[in-house]
């Protein structure tokens, strides 16, 4: 099982989310094909679960958190498929 930084990449896709890392081409650049997908279908995966949850009605607070987290993981994943593109890897 790939690993980033001696996490799994199940827990990086989440810290992602929480905003602990910040993803951008110098973080991409160390990582081979094989953590590339992975952190890929985690990213995506964390999205899903997210979205899953029940949504906060009447907090304004804990919507703006949500959707914060959500923002955060679309933003490394268009990061991520450009980054695989211009490689010329296949991530999806």
């Amino acid at each position: 099982m790939p690993t980033i930084r001696g996490k799994s990449l199940k827990a990086i896709a989440f810290d992602i989310a929480e905003g602990y890392v910040v993803v951008n081409p110098i973080f991409l650049k160390h990582l081979d094909h094989e953590s590339l997908k992975g952190i890929y279908q985690e990213l995506m995966r964390a999205q899903i679960e997210i979205r899953g949850e029940k949504f906060p009605q009447g907090d304004t607070k804990a919507i703006r958190w949500r959707n914060t987290r959500l923002q955060r993981l679309n933003s490394a994943l268009m990061i991520l498929k450009n980054f695989a593109r211009e490689r010329k890897i296949i991530i999806i």
